[in-house]
Parts: C-alpha cells; sequence; structure tokens
C-alpha cells in the first residue's frame, strides 16, 4: 500500500493518503463565520487525500480561541458551504473537526458567562484575550443532564456541518478539549457514570461518537485521540490506566463502523496506539505529533508497512498547498513561517506558492 494510492474510508473517497491535519489558524471573523480567506485557505490544499478542518466550536460556550470558527449559526453554516464547495470544485474531500473547548476558554474568549468541564479544576496555562493573557477560570462541572446537553450540542453541530456540504465530521477527542478532559484522570475526578473507571472516563467520548454517528451517518464520522500526549492538565502518565482507558474507548466505537480513527503519538508504531487501531475496527489516520515535523520518508513508512492507513501532516501542509503532489514527485518544499500561523489575514496563510508557480519563476 503507497501513501499516494486513493482510499475509501466509510462514505469518504480519498485521492491519497496524505491528509490534512486539523490546524488552529485563528482567521474566522468575530463571529465565528468563515471568511474568503479561508475558503482559498481551503480551496489551495483540496490536492489533499483528506482534510480535516480546524476545530470548530459546536456552540459558543465551546470556543477556546479569538478568531475560531463555529458551526452554530445560519451564517456560519453558509460560511462553510462557501469552503465545501470550493474544496469540492477543485476534486477534494473536506471533513470539519467538531471542538467543544471545555475548560479552555474564558467568558472574554466566548462571550458567555461560564465555562464548563467534566470537574471543578481548573486548566493550566492561560487564555488570549483582546485585553492580553488571563489565568484559565475554575470551570463549572457538567451535571450528569448537561453532559446529555452537550452530547445533543455535538449532534447538532455535525447535522449543519453537513448542511453545508462537508463530506464528514471529526469529533475532537484529544489535546485537552472538552472529550479529552473526560477521559484523563487528572482532569476527570468525578464519582458518577463519566469518572472514575477507564470505562467510565471513556463513556463520554463513546456516547458523543455514537450520536454524531446515528444523525449523520458512521461512514461520514471520526474520532480524533491524542493517547498520552502529556498536555499539562490532562497528563496521562499511568501506562497501565492510560491503555486500559482508550481501550475501552476503542471497544466502545468498534461496533460503530467509523469512517476512521485519527491518532496523535509521538510514536506511531506504540502499542497503545496500535491497540486503539485494532480494536476500533476503522481505518487509522496516524500523526507523529507537535515534536517534530512530519517527514515524506516516515509518512510513506508508516504507511507502507501498515502502521496506518493515512498519514497526517501539519506543518508542511500548511506550507506547501499541494504536498501530496511535490511529495510524490520528490520536489522541494516550501519552509513554513511559524510567525504567521495564528496572526490573521493572507500573509502565511494564503500566499505559500504552488509547485508550479515556484517553476514558472525561474
Amino acid at each position: 500500500m503507497s501513501l499516494y494510492e486513493s482510499a475509501v474510508f466509510g462514505d469518504l473517497d480519498l485521492s491519497n493518503r496524505v491528509v490534512m491535519a486539523p490546524l488552529t489558524r485563528t482567521r474566522a471573523g468575530d463571529d465565528g463565520v468563515p471568511t474568503d480567506d479561508m475558503v482559498e485557505y481551503y480551496r489551495q490544499r483540496a490536492g489533499m487525500g483528506l482534510i480535516v478542518t480546524e476545530g470548530t466550536w459546536p456552540v459558543r460556550e465551546g470556543m477556546s480561541y479569538l478568531g475560531q470558527p463555529g458551526i452554530e449559526t445560519p451564517e456560519q453554516v453558509e460560511g462553510w458551504r462557501r469552503v465545501a464547495e470550493a474544496v469540492h470544485a477543485e476534486g477534494g474531500t473536506i471533513v470539519m473537526q467538531l471542538m467543544h473547548g471545555g475548560r479552555v476558554s474564558h467568558p472574554e474568549i466566548s462571550g458567555v458567562d461560564r465555562v464548563v468541564g467534566p470537574s471543578a479544576i481548573a486548566s493550566p496555562g492561560e487564555g488570549r484575550t483582546r485585553d492580553g493573557k488571563v489565568a484559565l477560570p475554575v470551570p463549572q462541572e457538567l451535571s450528569t443532564a448537561e453532559v446529555a446537553e452537550v452530547v445533543e450540542q455535538f449532534v447538532q453541530a455535525a447535522r449543519n456541518a453537513i448542511a453545508a456540504g462537508l463530506d464528514g465530521v471529526e469529533v475532537h477527542g484529544a489535546n485537552s478539549y472538552l472529550v479529552h478532559q473526560f477521559l484523563s484522570p487528572e482532569s476527570n475526578v468525578r464519582d458518577d457514570a463519566y469518572g472514575g473507571s477507564p470505562e467510565n472516563r471513556a463513556r463520554f467520548a463513546v456516547e458523543v461518537t455514537r450520536a454524531v454517528a446515528d444523525a449523520v451517518g458512521a461512514g461520514r464520522t471520526g474520532i480524533r485521540l491524542s493517547p498520552q500526549h502529556q498536555i499539562p492538565g490532562v497528563l496521562e502518565t499511568d501506562d497501565a490506566d492510560a491503555l486500559a482507558t482508550y481501550t475501552a474507548l476503542a471497544q466502545g466505537l468498534a461496533p460503530l463502523g467509523l469512517a476512521f480513527v485519527d491518532l496523535l503519538h509521538a510514536d506511531p508504531k506504540s502499542t497503545i496506539v496500535q491497540r486503539i487501531r485494532h480494536e476500533a475496527a476503522a481505518p487509522s489516520i496516524v500523526n507523529s505529533g507537535f515534536g517534530t515535523v512530519t517527514t515524506r520518508e516516515e509518512a510513506e513508512e508508516l504507511v507502507l508497512e501498515g502502521w496506518a492507513d493515512a498519514v497526517a501532516v501539519g506543518r508542511p501542509a500548511i506550507a506547501n498547498p499541494d504536498l501530496a503532489l511535490r511529495w510524490e514527485q520528490r520536489a522541494e518544499l516550501n519552509e513554513p513561517r511559524p510567525e504567521f500561523f495564528y496572526t490573521g489575514g493572507a500573509v502565511g496563510y494564503t500566499d505559500y506558492p504552488s509547485l508550479a508557480e515556484v517553476r514558472a519563476e525561474r
């Protein structure tokens, strides 16, 4: 199996197995509506086998960053429709990452009075508001009834994404946001059906994903996980507990027949990643994480040797809108400019040249 072969993940057709990872870029308007720059950014990258959008909030309460898009209002749905149409016009496939930030938020970011989480424990670190950085507040612990309401918020967001013309959705269960907060014994100290044992801590992730799959189709639904990524505040340092938690989660996902499971881990060949892959019984996308940049050689090896069905790529996809083509042709790459990752506007966003443009300038 080659990285450059086509694939079918559930109802999703991939022209190759190079996946654009979900990448926070904070270019949306103040109303959470995708902008013209966002339409162009995603259109340029339609040659990726699959685009996973940046994390998109299902409700304003779940917003973590200024400039982050939403999928709650009719205006946001129409904005994303423009993105989907642009990608489809270029022959691409795009799914939306549904991201509820949970306790990684602040009223000065979301404009909502409360911040929620699985337990009343503040996230370490700070949030960035228009007036500067602020400490993240102690969240309100979600009641059992409120947990069910949040599940329905994910469901409505998924329906909105499909109504906007996207090909599917990815539940964000990674990187310290709400679903991940339920998984970690550090951020989840509940003593009800959603806390305590590995099986209970995995329950929310399973329920969200099952409800979304029931609403829009399992063949259009995936989930992203980051087992033992060790983000402060959601540490998973007990190997046995982490393996038990993610095994329970994967076994809960297996009957659903998901389109894919997207796994972020520094070692994609690790026991925990491969256990999730096989227990979840779904096509797998792996991503080696934030610490190092994924190389062409690594991506090709992971697929060729059967460690994954596809590979998600971040920084190279930011800098190279035609990354899959460049990798397949062994062509030179543009270098990313990190100083523009989150700054807003077209600079460092839509101004990276394609390979054809680079060659035309010579």
